[in-house]
């Protein structure tokens, strides 16, 4: 018997594109706006942005004269207005989750790595599209909140305030900024854990667990540790009155950058040498 040797020929491919960071976001963004997930968690936290603050409105208006003196002193108008901020986060937290670990959870990712072997660009293009949806879309939101909240009490003169006063359109701003880094901060959480459960967990219990057990450590220490928490540094991003025991809006949003800078170099340092 002979040996039968079968010639095959690849045709030349016509076109040659090479992969640059521009094609690396714009296939992350085809990626980011086809996905359920991303519907879903943007409009979760679409709504409780806007409809905590329009009902926490809706019932002091109704119940403010109803009300002692410190409960209406605990009332200011810009909590009001940003309340939907303390809840619209988790919704942005899980989408910054899912949108690394989903990829690992269906086996895509390896696609994705081999399309660009050099790896980091895809991080950063997740990065970039995640955070400027997150950002643009939080800055109207925040802005309707405010406004739609200052409506409901316009009856009572007390609870009014401008756009234009001191530190307003720092808060809402803040606000805006800081949803969309506690995003960022779960999306690196997210590629370290490579599992959405993990990744969820993990953020939860950074933001959610870790602050009330340190109301166990003596008040002192309470007072030394927590400001520098990631829940209540980010926080200090909108809040308009700072304590003695806070950071202060500049020092807390940068502590917040940095935990955000950290989460994602650690995500970078293992996509780079571990096995997808």
């Amino acid at each position: 018997m002979s040996n039968a040797t079968v010639s095959v020929s690849i045709p030349r491919l016509t076109e040659r594109g090479r992969v640059t960071q521009a094609r690396v976001v714009l296939s992350e963004w085809t990626k980011f706006v086809s996905l359920r997930s991303t519907r879903w968690s943007l409009g979760v936290g679409s709504l409780l942005t806007i409809a905590f603050p329009i009902l926490f409105a809706v019932v002091t208006a109704s119940r403010w004269s109803h009300m002692s003196a410190g409960d209406r002193a605990g009332r200011h108008p810009l909590d009001i207005a940003l309340a939907g901020v303390n809840v619209a986060q988790l919704a942005i937290a899980v989408l910054g989750v899912l949108v690394i670990t989903g990829e690992y959870s269906t086996g895509m990712i390896r696609s994705s790595l081999i399309a660009v072997p050099k790896r980091l660009p895809v991080l950063w293009a997740k990065l970039a599209v995640f955070g400027t949806v997150s950002f643009v879309l939080m800055i109207p939101l925040v802005l309707i909140a405010f406004f739609a909240s200052q409506a409901i009490l316009s009856r009572h003169h007390i609870l009014q305030i401008s756009f234009g006063d001191p530190g307003v359109a720092r808060s809402l701003l803040g606000g805006a900024l800081f949803v969309t880094l506690v995003g960022i901060f779960a999306l690196g959480i997210g590629s370290i854990v490579r599992s959405t459960a993990g990744g969820i967990a993990t953020f939860a219990g950074v933001f959610f667990v870790l602050p009330p057990l340190m109301n166990v450590l003596p008040t002192n220490w309470n007072n030394a540790i927590s400001k520098y928490l990631p829940s209540d540094a980010g926080r200090q991003l909108f809040s308009l009155h700072h304590g003695a025991h806070s950071l202060s809006p500049l020092g807390g949003g940068l502590l917040m950058l940095g935990y955000c800078a950290v989460a994602v170099a650690v995500a970078a340092v293992l996509l780079v040498h571990r096995d997808t």
